[in-house]
């Protein structure tokens, strides 16, 4: 680690300029070289060999998890390596990688110390899931967040009709796993070492939906009675239509008869803490 790309995101959550600033004080500190900087969506996300020609070996994320699944997508045949940090709202996989360490702790400790560890994700063609995957009606949720986070009201109230709607209509089927043969509010996959962990759910009445929320926010949703878990290789959304689909909160429209894979990246990613991926 020691020529720098760095990719931020200035409307995520806490990637805002003053701390992107302190970082790259950060760098300079370490004595870390940075070859280039990208404030994306307003910047493209730089390819191979851009990176290549900089003489780049880490890429430093400093944005929310949309934005650095965008980056892992587009740079998912490059060689080098990559640093996330906790730059948006949920930061799931800078805790799989750095537990709650803050940003400037995370790049002192990658500097002296981090290993190189692989990470699985889920995978649809082109487009991969590292944190999580949802699929079907519920998954309409997420244009209702973009229209909030946007302030776009008349298409947020919309949004919100459409998401309702459809999360209780007829919901969604799966190929690849026997158990679930019922009809779906939502399917969320989220990616393991060995497998496709899949958390089939069905909470169309009020008691299911209150004990799914009150799970939810305990910790062990899992368990609520409304979620049957299983784990397969692969999966495949039955619909003779489009299927929308979340990749870490990033919408994807998926076309009828796309397989759903699970995969393991090369060991990239540089983690501090032990026991990450």
């Amino acid at each position: 680690m020691k020529n720098l790309w760095f990719i931020t995101n200035p409307q995520s959550g806490s990637a805002t300029q003053e701390k992107c600033a302190a970082l790259e004080a950060v760098f300079e500190e370490r004595g870390l070289s940075l070859a280039g900087r990208t404030g994306f969506p307003a910047d493209a996300i730089p390819d191979p060999a851009t990176l290549d020609a900089a003489g780049v070996d880490t890429v430093v994320l400093f944005a929310g998890d949309g934005t650095i699944n965008a980056a892992l997508c587009a740079l998912a045949d490059w060689s080098g390596a990559f640093l996330i940090l906790p730059g948006g709202t949920m930061n799931m996989l800078a805790k799989i990688l750095h537990g709650d360490a803050d940003p400037a702790a995370i790049v002192h400790s990658a500097h002296g110390s981090a290993r190189r560890v692989a990470l699985p994700f889920a995978a649809a063609g082109p487009h991969r899931a590292f944190v999580g995957l949802i699929i079907g009606p519920a998954a309409h949720w997420g244009r209702a967040r973009e229209a909030a986070r946007t302030g776009r009201v008349a298409r947020l109230a919309g949004a919100l009709r459409n998401a309702w709607r459809r999360t209780f209509g007829r919901g969604i089927r799966l190929r690849g796993i026997a158990e679930l043969d019922r009809r779906y509010q939502a399917i969320f996959v989220a990616p393991t070492k060995s497998a496709l962990q899949v958390n089939a759910i069905d909470a169309r009445d009020w008691g299911a939906i209150a004990e799914l929320g009150w799970t939810w926010l305990t910790g062990d949703w899992v368990a609520a009675r409304a979620v049957t878990q299983r784990n397969a290789e692969q999966i495949e959304p039955y619909s003779s239509r489009p299927v929308l689909a979340l990749f870490d909160g990033e919408p994807v429209t998926l076309a009828p008869g796309t397989v759903v894979r699970a995969g393991m990246t090369e060991p990239r990613f540089l983690a501090t803490v032990q026991g990450a991926a």
